[in-house]
């Protein structure tokens, strides 16, 4: 009897000629059924998607218009996302402009105390006047620190940027109006006085602040937009402005013939109120336009042998050309 050896796995089984070939038949037949089987189950997915063939066409269209706008999210989405980055990324703004002004000042009683002379009096209800300088002809010949000057710096600290803190300095002039007829009450001598006087330097009087009463304030700002072009290149603004100082005067003065020495000195303190327009032309170049009320009070300036103090309020207008730039917290990204 012969053997034949199959080997379905690790293991050999004897078997005889007619059994190994009924087993080869039966192979064949298993082979034959999972052919069948794969035959049919191509030929039911063939109707499947002959059945729905149309709807995969509209699948596939919307998937192309779903790929389209998925690239254009891609091309659009970085760019949008890099501007409103860069934009945030600027922080604050940082602001300064010079310009020019012009006051009106309010009476005054200008209080004079000599010891060393025996001297105690009152100028009572006093006029003052400003001194422009930028309205005379010979304006473009002179220094620009000669006329009536003020600047502004200021920073805009918080994220909307309509908060900021300013340097305000005008540099304003103060002159008790010439032969004016002046009221002089207390003791210019030994006795006690009451009576009208001509303050005139021609008659031994005269007070100038002429090189500058100077009104330093530090404001808090505030800032509203009212108008932005549709390109941005033209922007309105208002401000309104407050802060407290000191006042720096330069003093030079004559009371009965007695001069003091002209000397700058720090003299008293003012508190101010300023509201302004501003007009800004491609995001920094400016013009800024205000009108201000100032009281101011100065204190223990030296005349002859010695002290002067007196109080006043003033209206003042202002122009001023300036210049703005966001300065920007840029964080470096790692590569």
């Amino acid at each position: 009897m012969e053997y034949y050896k199959i080997n379905p796995g690790n293991y050999t089984y004897p078997q005889t000629k007619s059994a190994a070939i009924l087993n080869i038949h039966n192979l064949q037949n298993s082979f034959c059924i999972f052919l069948a089987k794969i035959a049919l189950s191509m030929k039911r997915n063939f109707v499947l998607n002959r059945a729905n063939h149309f709807q995969l066409i509209l699948m596939k269209t919307n998937m192309q218009q779903q790929f389209i706008g998925f690239l254009l999210l891609l091309i659009i989405l970085p760019r949008t996302v890099k501007a409103q980055n860069i934009e945030s990324n600027y922080k604050h703004e940082f602001y300064f402009s010079w310009g020019y002004n012009k006051e009106w000042y309010s009476k005054s009683n200008v209080k004079i105390s000599q010891p060393v002379l025996n001297q105690k009096y009152t100028l009572v209800n006093v006029v003052a006047h400003d001194h422009p300088g930028w309205n005379e002809s010979d304006f473009f010949h002179k220094d620009l620190t000669i006329p009536q000057y003020n600047y502004r710096i200021g920073y805009f600290f918080n994220k909307k940027k309509n908060i900021a803190f300013e340097i305000n300095f005008d540099h304003t002039k103060f002159i008790i109006t010439d032969e004016q007829q002046v009221r002089l009450r207390g003791y210019p001598h030994d006795k006690y006085v009451d009576s009208t006087i001509t303050f005139s330097e021609a008659n031994g009087f005269y007070y100038y602040l002429n090189n500058g009463a100077n009104f330093l304030l530090f404001n808090l700002v505030k800032r509203a937009n009212l108008y932005v072009s549709k390109n941005r290149n033209i922007k309105i603004d208002a401000l309104g402005k407050a802060g407290i100082g000191p006042v720096i005067p330069h003093v030079e003065n004559s009371f009965f013939g007695n001069a003091n020495h002209p000397h700058f000195q720090l003299g008293g303190w003012n508190v101010g109120v300023e509201g302004a327009l501003r007009a800004t032309f491609f995001k920094h170049v400016y013009f800024e336009f205000a009108g201000k009320l100032d009281y101011a009070r100065y204190s223990n300036l030296k005349i002859y042998k010695g002290k002067v103090s007196h109080a006043f309020s003033t209206a003042e207008i202002i122009l001023n050309l300036g210049y703005q730039f966001k300065t920007c917290n840029r964080r470096k990204t790692k590569k």
